[in-house]
């Protein structure tokens, strides 16, 4: 098959751009026009074509997009348009803006003109900026030649950017997950139920001015007086987001509007506290209101909804929301997930890997009986067995450890404690912020009991507390430019300072290792991340450093999962664990089987890991 490396270049202006609007937003808006278009046939000279709507769907007839590879810098973008606007279709997407996450991280950069320049391909070029609010007839004829070249330039440096990094050994299993991803947005199946949406909108609404009317006849001064609002909060049963001062360097409470702790309570999943957040920042819309309304919106332009995600969006390779609509974030029982719906005479099942970071977990510290525990609770599920007749439920048997009582004798609450200690204590979790992290499930225990629970934990789980161990000193390996194994059988590689190598060929890395000295005198690791322009500093340590490597690995082994289950069924969703997919209706039960299978087959670097799955299925995604 050929590679038909392609670039849009499109209308914009001062309020009509991608800086102010999403992709969908933009490329089915009325005023979107494309003034020219460059496409490379595999190694061939760029060809560049600038006409009206209708002559440049027939000059691109002359391509079999159908029958071939498209590659582009942002996919997304060049995708919509080639399927939205064209109505062409490529047999498989590559997408270098994708592949250079993946590589890159934060190291390097996104855009074509940083990756170019790394690479040493060429310069990319400003003429775009010239461009801004001119229509393609506006175009003067040699400033249009200037656009033709400029174009053309950027389809040579994507092809030549595609070949050199896959000459960097970028694996074909992440391009085959590229593809889908890219399909998720350029070819979307699912539908916005409108209905459910306006009824939605008109109930959060409804909601809003109950609570923000309730919160606000308080008094203002118990909304923006830090220590009245974080009483108040409490009241609802969620503990205060906490920040350390960068002046002080003391505990404070994070409610500046930029804190992500407080973010997180503008998304909260009780609407009470989105209110109780929106109204000390006197805004008038809450987080559930403004989505609604984008997902209406969107509604409006195509009831057909565009899935965006972020390949390789953290650095652990998890995919994240993108297009100002994060499906990662959606409230387990928000109306919203019941307003997206299958294809008609089609179902969607949604299938979530159980406990995956925990099995994970276990199998690379090589902490053998709880493998054991998951292996054979895992044949009472296949079995049949009814949850509260299991023996060996991994939850239980950690309550059992910590309340000194036999399992059968296990109440529903010292089971959640279990399950929350089983969960949340595997990467170093202190008696502090394991009592925090109850808190925010409206569980309130002493410190004490804390430490018992956190240290029943470790004395459980000694394998796992020795992988913390090895992995601080797997930091030092990589601040020194040295090589080193850790983990099962030696299954995680440490190449200096390139970082850690997975099985999937990629590495988790961490930019600007350093040592630093703390307003303590302790000395910690610290790495660099990007949060827009900026570097932030970003402490590290053997805890961390393992939560970085399980959640990598969990996130392999659902990507090979979901590779897996696309060839037979296609795959229209990934949100953290879950893989979501589209079946007839008539075969739902056979899918469901499939999709289950496909979730319990263990990779081939790790043949022992005791993976397993729960799926639902319905009309819509919140039937699942």
């Amino acid at each position: 098959m050929k590679i038909l490396t392609i670039d849009f270049e499109t209308f914009y202006s001062q309020e009509y751009s991608l800086t102010k609007m999403t992709t969908e937003e933009y490329v089915r808006s009325g005023e979107f026009e494309v003034i020219g278009v460059s496409v490379q046939v595999d190694d061939g000279e760029p060809q560049w074509f600038s006409g009206t709507m209708s002559d440049t769907e027939e000059w691109l007839k002359q391509f079999d997009f159908e029958g071939n590879y498209a590659l582009a810098h942002n996919a997304a973008f060049d995708g919509a348009i080639l399927s939205w606007v064209f109505g062409r279709k490529p047999k498989h997407w590559m997408d270098t803006l994708s592949m250079g996450r993946a590589l890159h991280g934060t190291e390097v950069g996104g855009s074509l003109a940083v990756l170019a320049e790394h690479y040493g391909l060429g310069v990319k070029g400003t003429e775009v900026v010239n461009a801004k609010g001119l229509r393609r007839l506006d175009f003067p004829p040699d400033q249009l030649v200037r656009y033709a070249k400029y174009c053309k330039n950027d389809v040579a440096l994507t092809c030549k950017l595609f070949h050199a990094m896959m000459q960097s050994g970028f694996p074909l299993s992440e391009l085959k997950l590229i593809d889908l991803t890219i399909k998720m947005y350029s070819d979307p199946v699912l539908r916005l139920d409108s209905n459910v949406l306006n009824e939605h909108l008109l109930d959060v609404q409804h909601r809003k001015e109950e609570l923000i009317s309730s919160v606000t006849m308080v008094d203002k001064e118990q909304l923006m007086s830090n220590y009245k609002f974080a009483a108040t909060l409490r009241l609802f049963g969620v503990e205060p987001p906490m920040k350390k001062s960068p002046t002080t360097g003391a505990e404070t409470f994070a409610f500046a509007k930029t804190d992500e702790g407080f973010k997180a309570l503008l998304e909260h999943e009780d609407p009470r506290i989105q209110a109780l957040a929106a109204a000390r920042l006197g805004v008038k819309s809450t987080l559930e209101e403004t989505r609604t309304q984008r997902f209406i919106d969107m509604a409006g332009r195509n009831p057909l909804m565009p899935v965006p995600l972020r390949y390789y969006a953290a650095h652990t390779g998890r995919w994240g929301g993108d297009d100002k609509l994060n499906l990662q974030n959606l409230p387990r029982k928000s109306r919203l997930k019941y307003s997206i719906v299958a294809p008609k005479e089609y179902v969607i099942i949604d299938a979530d890997s159980s406990q995956i970071e925990a099995r994970t977990l276990v199998w690379l510290a090589e902490q053998e009986d709880m493998i054991e525990v998951f292996n054979r609770n895992n044949e009472e599920i296949a079995a049949g067995i009814d949850k509260k007749d299991f023996k060996y439920d991994p939850y239980k048997l950690m309550a059992s450890r910590i309340y000194g009582t036999p399992t059968q004798h296990i109440s529903d609450s010292q089971r959640f404690m279990g399950k929350t200690a089983l969960l949340g204590c595997g990467y170093g979790l202190g008696p502090a912020r394991f009592k925090v992290q109850l808190k925010a499930s409206n569980v309130d225990i002493t410190e004490e009991d804390a430490g018992h629970i956190v240290s029943t934990y470790r004395e459980a789980n000694p394998k796992v507390v020795q992988l913390w161990k090895d992995s601080h000193n797997i930091l030092n390996a990589i601040l020194s430019d040295n090589y080193a194994e850790f983990g099962r059988g030696g299954i995680l590689k440490v190449e200096g300072k390139r970082g850690i190598k997975l099985p999937n060929g990629l590495y988790l890395k961490y930019p600007n290792l350093r040592k630093v000295q703390n307003d303590e005198g302790k000395v910690e690791f610290m790495y660099d991340t990007k949060r827009g322009k900026q570097s932030v500093p970003t402490r590290v340590y053997g805890g961390k450093i393992v939560e970085n490597v399980c959640q990598a690995l969990a996130r392999i082994a659902i990507g090979e999962q979901m590779l897996l289950i696309a060839k037979k069924y296609r795959v229209v969703l990934t949100v953290h664990d879950a893989i979501a997919i589209i079946a007839p209706e008539e075969e739902r039960q056979r899918a469901v089987e499939f999709v289950e299978l496909c979730m319990r087959i263990r990779p081939k670097w790790a043949p022992d890991l005791p993976l397993n799955c729960e799926s639902g299925y319905g009309a819509s995604y919140g039937d699942c």
